[in-house]
């Protein structure tokens, strides 16, 4: 009984880093529809960098975007694609290798910029 378990969250995980190349695929194609780009850059931006927005060492709260906001976000965009681009972004995913995202980590690393200046504008004032 927990092996199955355990084969399905590996098939879930396989499926969930194919979806996450397919929609870096989808986000640099001109055919995809702006809303679904928009979404996907943001949720390949986050899942390929090389950091975390909520760092892993944080109890609970560090595997919140691993086991929740990604796969939301993921979900959101694979919704709101067309389902033959969709299949095709994910047919062209099958067995690409792992691309890493240097926006994303700006993003990341924006974000804790503006983080930390509120949190001293706070503290300050």
């Amino acid at each position: 009984m927990a092996r199955l378990r355990l084969a399905g969250l590996r098939d879930w995980a396989r499926r969930l880093k194919n979806d996450v190349l397919a929609l870096w695929l989808a986000a640099r194609d001109r055919r995809t529809p702006w809303a679904p780009k928009a979404i996907a850059v943001a949720v390949v931006a986050y899942a390929l960098s090389p950091i975390d927005l909520i760092p892993d060492v944080i109890p609970v709260l560090g595997y919140l975007d691993d086991l929740l906001i990604l796969p939301l976000g993921i979900w959101l965009a694979v919704r709101l694609m067309p389902a033959a681009l969709m299949a095709g972004f994910r047919a062209q995913a099958e067995g690409m290798a792992h691309p890493v995202s240097r926006a994303g980590l700006v993003m990341v690393l924006l974000t804790w910029a503006a983080l930390l200046a509120g949190g001293v504008w706070w503290w300050a004032g």
